[in-house]
């Protein structure tokens, strides 16, 4: 998890509706893009990267909190579905996410889970962030479906 420090971006229009986004530091460039009509679809749109990054930022927040604990629940795995819809403006936004976060091991084998299951959303930078705009609602199952929150 990183520190205190500015996070900079650059985007670079292609054509239309299409941006090459630049992270700096040699990784590599991502292409986003809106679906047609606007766009031709030949990368993810803004939405699926607002959703990507909580859904990520949850992962490792969790991953982060049950090692701390000298816990493996690896493999997770993170499905995150955001609702797009109308504000009472009328204008398109997110309304609300949902993120089930499975983790690759029985619950049974994961010592401090109850600790860990009720603090790691706090240190989610982009889930705290977005959460004022819309809420996000997450869930914990283990390998064997059991509900954990």
């Amino acid at each position: 998890m990183s520190g205190d420090k500015a996070v900079t971006v650059r985007l670079s229009q292609v054509r239309d509706f299409q941006f090459d986004i630049d992270f700096g530091g040699g990784l590599p460039a991502l292409r986003a893009d809106e679906p047609p009509p606007l766009g031709q679809g030949t990368g993810p749109t803004p939405v699926q990267l607002l959703t990507a990054s909580v859904g990520n930022c949850l992962s490792d927040s969790l991953l982060f909190a049950l090692r701390k604990f000298k816990q493996a629940p690896d493999p997770i795995h993170t499905e995150v579905t955001a609702e797009v819809g109308r504000n009472a403006e009328g204008r398109m936004r997110v309304l609300g996410m949902d993120a089930k976060l499975t983790l690759g091991v029985p619950a049974g084998q994961l010592e401090h889970l109850d600790r860990v299951l009720g603090s790691f959303e706090g240190y989610c930078t982009v889930t705290q962030s977005v959460a004022g705009a819309f809420p996000v609602r997450v869930s914990v199952v283990d390998s064997e479906g059991k509900v954990l929150k």
